[in-house]
């Protein structure tokens, strides 16, 4: 484990000159709010490392070695979200071996199986739900952690072999150079991150409501260092925001697991989301979706048996080559749209163009 600047210093001249670099990372998202960065595996040749983001070492010299090279990820999406938030750091270049097992076609492309069916090793699935925050690692974690990277180049090796020979390299090379925009530009700022999954139809009191039971469970989320889950349940923030302005009593409806002072202060947060004036309830969003032209839909129809057919040939996912809601984008208006694919997604959808009435 590096644990100290000369650790990494030392590493980092050989991380330097490597000729290639496989990268993961762990977070402790299951058991503390907000995540951090806990744990960055890396492999080159002749070393598998574990660096410790939470010991006292400074990890700015490590960010410009890794952006000079090309990273071998496994399901680089969250890593990727993990490193930039954590760290902003973006890389240059990736190679998935996740996209580049699905656009071969493979329905099992988690890495545990990629690495049983082409290097014939079996991973130990057991430590990746643990706390990776804790000090000292076990060896079984410690162990977990380095067989994340240590199977990478060997597996990419392969992959890029058969890419090559289906002609779909440069497919995933664009699928990365895309991933590495999507995860590197920072979210845009959600000014009302309290409308959670399930409350877009709940009247302006409930919303009230909703809001208040939110803004108290981050509050505790944040103090306690636990996820907002574990201090009270997304059903039941619901359930208690849904109730607003009716007859059922928010008193049954609280979990009695609750400490006496969560409970007061949960009660608390329910009467000021009830005492909001009428004028000052948060508003209702309605969405007015455009109904498709019968023109549209035939487009759209058309399309998605395009998109089906080619996928069938080349025995993939279809929503790789397109999801629904591109195709219903472009069925509305190909030449505004067909620049949010990417070439080689445009490309294989190309031949419907021509046909469009």
């Amino acid at each position: 484990m590096i644990e100290t600047d000369e650790q990494l210093s030392e590493f980092l001249a050989r991380l330097r000159d490597a000729a290639w670099v496989a990268i993961d990372t762990e977070a402790d998202s299951l058991h503390a709010y907000p995540e951090k960065l806990c744990l960055i595996q890396i492999s080159i040749e002749g070393a598998d490392v574990l660096i410790d983001p939470l010991a006292k070492l400074d990890l700015a010299p490590l960010w410009p070695v890794l952006h000079k090279h090309e990273l071998i990820f496994h399901g680089a999406d969250y890593d990727l979200r993990l490193l930039r938030k954590n760290k902003n750091f973006v890389p240059t270049r990736i190679f998935d071996t996740m996209i580049a097992a699905r656009l071969l076609g493979e329905t099992e492309f988690g890495l545990t199986n990629l690495v049983k069916n082409f290097l014939d090793v079996t991973l130990d699935k057991g430590p990746q739900k643990a706390d990776w925050a804790k000090r000292p690692l076990t060896e079984r974690m410690a162990n977990y952690a380095r067989n994340d990277t240590l199977y990478l180049k060997s597996l990419s090796d392969i992959l890029r072999a058969k890419l090559r020979e289906a002609g779909r390299l440069a497919w995933v090379e664009q699928s990365c150079a895309q991933l590495i925009v999507d995860c590197g530009a920072p979210p845009p700022p959600d000014e009302e991150p309290w409308r959670i999954k399930g409350s877009a139809r709940f009247p302006p009191i409930s919303l009230a409501v909703l809001r208040e039971i939110w803004l108290w469970r981050e509050k505790e989320a944040i103090a306690g260092n636990k996820p907002p889950y574990f201090v009270l349940s997304h059903e039941i923030v619901l359930s208690l925001a849904e109730a607003a302005g009716t007859s059922r009593s928010f008193a049954e409806m609280i979990p009695h697991h609750l400490s006496p002072r969560r409970k007061h202060d949960l009660e608390m947060a329910l009467a000021r989301g009830m005492a909001v004036a009428i004028q000052e309830q948060p508003k209702i969003f309605r969405s007015f979706s455009r109904r498709p032209t019968e023109v549209e839909n035939r487009r759209f129809d058309q399309l998605k048996k395009t998109r089906d057919h080619i996928a069938t040939t080349l025995k993939l996912d279809p929503s790789l080559i397109a999801p629904k809601a591109m195709l219903a984008m472009l069925a509305q208006d190909w030449a505004k749209h067909e620049n949010q694919m990417m070439p080689w997604q445009r490309e294989l959808l190309l031949q419907h163009k021509q046909s469009q009435p």
